[in-house]
């Protein structure tokens, strides 16, 4: 086989960065082969050359509002994606993550004949469980990357599951220490620095960056050495996130101390004592990173209102999650304002507490699997193809 053409999709960030290195991997195991990728990308997978039928970032959107005014844009990208298919005709489909959207796609490939390959499995375990039917009826090969997945997925009848370990391990690493890091940002490396990640989508930013804000203003008024740093997601333009700064009534002396970092994400929770962390992929990279997190969110009135009560787990933070327990301290909705937040992370200052937490990351991250998901989840796919 010299010759092969794979459909792949993509729609969130974390999404798009997975499959951007899949892509990556299948061509360094076919690399006598001719492989063409088309589909939904995001910017990783375009910098990978991958064909932009559709770019699924203008689509990463948020909540039931949000959804409800982008139907028409999502189903011109599905008609797009229909037609792509049906003249490009590829050996087989990757859906990576995005359920909402491949889960419809999923349905419609199975009718044309396409295998269909899913990459990240939705979060079904923790809302909406009933889909895990249309995943047994419509998906190939189910490729896992969280250890508890497989048996979630076998107990309930579907059988073609691989769990490749998370795409993330052995890939999560600064690109400098903390020293560099606080001379590039004008940091003193001798005090604390609380890191403050409040997410990758402009909603996300707004409900969850002011009480950051609050927490943080607080923490200055208790303990004027510590230094605050407000993490710009690669994917977000620091504008908006200057705006939500500058609207606040903070203290001169907390400004003083708080900068905004672009691009320097890990760098920056290496670098951290503590972290506030929005609930998502971000907890996992600081989790392999050691830093000690509280782990928060926010979602609107409405959203939470209607479906927050649809999600069963225990825990709503992947780290939680993956350690089967409340290791880290979880804000969510109601929850989550400035005075918890301040109580949370002045905590983790603590000398041992602070330590105690990264030893039990450090457990935490034996857990998640070995580094090469990426190249275990490409063999994976040729073996489906060649079958």
């Amino acid at each position: 086989m010299n010759a092969l053409r794979f459909l792949i999709v993509a729609g969130e960030a974390s999404g798009d960065a997975h499959a951007a290195s899949l892509v990556r991997a299948l061509h360094k195991i076919n690399s006598h082969a001719q492989i063409e990728f088309f589909g939904a990308t995001g910017a990783r997978m375009r910098a990978e050359k991958v064909d932009s039928v559709v770019r699924a970032d203008e689509l990463a959107i948020l909540g039931l509002w949000e959804i409800a005014r982008a139907l028409p844009r999502f189903w011109r990208a599905y008609g797009k994606l229909k037609r792509a298919v049906t003249e490009k005709k590829p050996d087989a489909a990757i859906l990576v993550d995005w359920p909402d959207f491949n889960l419809r796609l999923a349905r419609w490939l199975r009718r044309q004949n396409v295998p269909v390959i899913y990459y990240v499995s939705p979060q079904l375990w923790a809302w909406r469980s009933h889909r895990a039917r249309n995943m047994r009826r419509d998906v190939d090969l189910l490729l896992s990357i969280l250890p508890f997945e497989k048996d979630w997925y076998t107990t309930r009848g579907m059988t073609h599951v691989e769990y490749v370990g998370h795409p993330l391990v052995g890939h999560v690493r600064p690109n400098y220490d903390r020293n560099e890091f606080c001379r590039r940002n004008n940091l003193d490396r001798s005090r604390p620095i609380v890191a403050l990640l409040p997410g990758s989508r402009h909603k996300e930013l707004v409900r969850i960056l002011p009480p950051m804000l609050d927490a943080a203003n607080l923490i200055s008024q208790k303990r004027s050495d510590v230094q605050f740093v407000v993490v710009v997601a690669p994917n977000r333009d620091p504008v908006e996130a200057e705006k939500i700064i500058a609207d606040g009534r903070d203290s001169a002396a907390f400004r003083n101390s708080l900068r905004l970092v672009h691009h320097e994400t890990r760098e920056a929770l290496a670098a951290a004592d503590a972290a506030a962390v929005a609930s998502g992929t971000a907890t996992l990279e600081a989790a392999l990173l050691g830093t000690p997190m509280v782990v928060v969110y926010k979602e609107s009135f409405l959203n939470w209102h209607i479906l927050g009560r649809m999600i069963t787990t225990d825990h709503y933070g992947l780290v939680n999650l993956i350690a089967g327990r409340r290791l880290c301290s979880e804000l969510i909705q109601n929850q989550f304002t400035g005075d918890a937040l301040a109580k949370e992370l002045l905590a983790l200052l603590d000398s041992q507490r602070n330590a105690t937490m990264r030893a039990q990351l450090k457990g935490l991250t034996q857990k998640i699997g070995e580094p090469g998901a990426s190249d275990r989840a490409a063999c994976a796919v040729m073996d489906a193809i060649w079958g």
